[in-house]
């Protein structure tokens, strides 16, 4: 039975680790370098490091912070923020990157997904979503979850699957920050259309809301948190613990 995934995830600007709520009020948390070093540590299974401004300020991610994040940690490593191009795929992993993911840049040209599947492999490729619901739909939206794209989510997703994305990481705006609990609806809407790994993101509160992730969705692959995890609210190694009594397989 393929295990659970723990991933924590590093929201960067400016080479420091921030967290806000909805997308909004960001606070300043701690070196990256020292919060990935500390998870690759103490159990999680993956990191990703997003470069969160980089497609809003349309520049290129900070390889010096990467190459630094990368250089201390011995678990995959999952970067985006500002990746445009296959050049932008290339210099990224080439800072030690084992997966890169792309959210704007596939959106402003969706050739991408199919190019760097082709050209890495679509293991390497994982498209990010951010998605919110507008009149009643889930739509994509762009630059930090800033711009509605009109694009409905469910189709976008649909059409990345296909053409060569390896994973969703399906994030929420919704429930972004607030800590209520994983949106479980839009998780299933996707879970339901691709047959490729989903990592859910957005709204992870307590221990109890990945307990309830993987015991209503066993299609979703992996959990994926921020500032519970920085801030000490959540021990990784505890959520593990917890999940696997209640036989949710994962890696102690």
């Amino acid at each position: 039975m393929i295990t659970k995934r723990i991933i924590p995830c590093l929201d960067v600007k400016n080479g420091r680790v921030v967290k806000g709520v909805n997308f909004e009020g960001l606070a300043d948390v701690s070196s990256p370098v020292t919060l990935g070093k500390y998870y690759s540590d103490h159990g999680a299974d993956e990191l990703v490091f997003y470069d969160i401004t980089a497609s809003a300020e349309e520049r290129e991610l900070f390889p010096d912070v990467l190459k630094e994040v990368a250089s201390n940690i011995f678990i995959p490593l999952t970067v985006g923020g500002g990746i445009n191009s296959l050049a932008d795929f290339d210099r990224v992993l080439k800072c030690g990157a084992d997966k890169v993911s792309v959210n704007s840049g596939a959106i402003k040209n969706p050739d991408l997904i199919e190019q760097a599947a082709k050209r890495y492999g679509a293991q390497c490729v994982v498209l990010s979503v951010d998605a919110k619901r507008v009149n009643g739909k889930y739509h994509v939206f762009s630059k930090g979850g800033r711009e509605d794209t009109g694009l409905d989510a469910l189709e976008w997703i649909k059409r990345g699957a296909e053409s060569g994305a390896g994973e969703i990481v399906l994030n929420s705006i919704d429930t972004d920050g607030v800590k209520r609990g994983f949106d479980l609806e839009m998780l299933s809407a996707v879970s339901n259309i691709v047959s490729v790994p989903v990592i859910a993101s957005g709204g992870a509160g307590c221990i109890e809301h990945f307990v309830t992730l993987f015991e209503t969705l066993p299609k979703v692959d992996a959990g994926l948190a921020a500032s519970i995890f920085h801030f000490g609210e959540v021990n990784i190694q505890e959520l593990k613990r917890t999940l696997k009594q209640k036989n949710i397989p994962v890696r102690l």
